[in-house]
């Protein structure tokens, strides 16, 4: 039996844990408002850790495409961060990426890519070797900006001169080679706007070797991707001095700006560049299974932006697009009637592959028409450019490829010749 004190006594101790409780649940509250992403664990932690999978709430997937539909738009394909953007795809010739893409822009230090392609030039003709040997002038030692730190009065093997332009993007490298070719940096300008001419590169102008500001020099994005894949397709073998990540000279260890060979699976090239008036750009080239993609950026505000501006849409170029082969090298597209010939027609192959780019997972059949001037005259050598292939793209462009001979056909002997020429005047009315 408990007494009225026990019972007063009970009570009040009832009440202070109620209180405390209520404290402590209040306390729980208003730190669960705070901190609202924050989850109580259990008391005993479990032999494997809880773990809890939240499905992306439906506004957070509309706030990034939000972001991604609020970049800067362009012509064609994607929007994009850069003043100037282009992208294309080389062995289709498709365009997946236009923004002002033939507008003028400073070239920058992408302007060292000629300096290299002449340079590459020379070495293939064999006017040049590697271990040809340039001196350092007092103006190119005296050059600002980016440098390979070569010594006045010295003499740098081209091979050198080479990974400085590249890797180093080295202004002074760049003096050397136009001075050690063309005797002064202006004729040597000279010498690269009119290789562009040649090139295709009907919007550039070049004032210097290292793409240093001056006025008057300018460049398109597009003329930039031109420049770029005939680099590749013309010098394969010299192509690999632009994937080289780092290079020593006289003691000083570089890093190449080109971050994307590092943190984009593929890429082998090319160059950066930076001016105050135009901006951080970058040519670049990736090639997966085969396939090459080349994109040329100027105008960003920063080198983190252009790391991450061209990663992304590079990334973009290879996974929103694919090509389809339409033939294979040495696949017989038509057949050429032969006249005199030992045999009535002739198989007419491309000698390279055929193929499309098209969006990812879509199914698309091109119109293909070959064109040749028949019947062709026999004999016929195999290889022998017969005809073209024309392709209609999905976009209505039309890319025409080489038709060749797929074999010999000799010439009829002389009674198989005067039977067919008769047969032919006689009765060749009726046909």
């Amino acid at each position: 039996m408990l007494f009225p004190t026990d019972l007063l006594r009970r009570a009040a101790v009832l009440l202070a844990v109620a209180t405390m409780a209520g404290s402590s649940l209040a306390a729980l509250a208003q730190q669960t408002d705070q901190q609202p992403k924050r989850q109580t664990q259990p008391q005993k932690p479990p032999a494997k850790p809880r773990t809890t999978t939240t499905a992306p709430k439906p506004s957070e997937k509309a706030a990034a495409a939000a972001k991604t539909e609020a970049l800067p738009p362009s012509q064609v394909g994607i929007g994009t961060l850069a003043k100037q953007a282009f992208m294309v795809d080389p062995q289709t010739s498709s365009v997946l990426l236009f923004k002002d893409a033939d507008k003028p822009m400073h070239p920058s230090s992408m302007a060292k890519m000629m300096t290299i392609y002449i340079a590459f030039e020379e070495l293939n003709a064999g006017r040049l070797k590697l271990d040809t040997r340039f001196r350092v002038s007092e103006r190119a030692r005296n050059m600002g900006g980016s440098r390979m730190f070569v010594e006045l009065g010295s003499e740098v093997s081209v091979e050198d001169l080479i990974k400085g332009m590249i890797v180093l993007s080295g202004n002074d490298a760049c003096v050397v080679m136009a001075e050690g070719l063309s005797g002064n940096e202006d004729s040597f300008a000279e010498r690269m706007t009119a290789k562009a001419r040649e090139l295709g590169m009907t919007g550039t102008v070049f004032k210097n070797a290292s793409g240093w500001p001056a006025e008057g020099q300018w460049t398109t994005a597009r003329d930039l991707a031109v420049l770029a894949w005939r680099t590749i397709e013309d010098f394969p073998k010299l192509y690999r001095y632009y994937s080289e990540t780092n290079w020593t000279y006289n003691n000083i260890k570089q890093d190449n700006r080109n971050r994307l060979l590092k943190t984009v699976p593929g890429t082998d090239g090319l160059k950066t560049g930076h001016t105050e008036e135009g901006g951080y750009g970058q040519a670049t080239s990736s090639i997966r299974d085969g396939r090459r993609l080349i994109l040329v950026v100027n105008g960003l505000t920063s080198m983190a932006e252009r790391a991450q501006e061209t990663a992304r849409l590079m990334e973009w170029g290879f996974r929103e697009t694919t090509n389809t082969t339409v033939f294979r090298a040495g696949d017989t597209v038509a057949e050429a009637p032969v006249w005199l010939g030992s045999q009535d027609k002739v198989p007419l192959v491309v000698a390279k592959p055929v193929q499309i780019t098209a969006p990812s997972g879509q199914t698309v059949t091109p119109r293909v028409v070959a064109r040749f001037d028949g019947p062709i005259p026999a004999p016929i050598v195999k290889g022998t450019k017969l005809g073209t292939a024309a392709v209609t793209l999905p976009d209505n462009r039309v890319i025409e490829y080489p038709l060749e001979a797929g074999a010999d056909v000799p010439r009829m002997g002389v009674f198989g010749r005067v039977t067919a020429m008769m047969r032919h005047y006689l009765f060749g009315w009726l046909s």
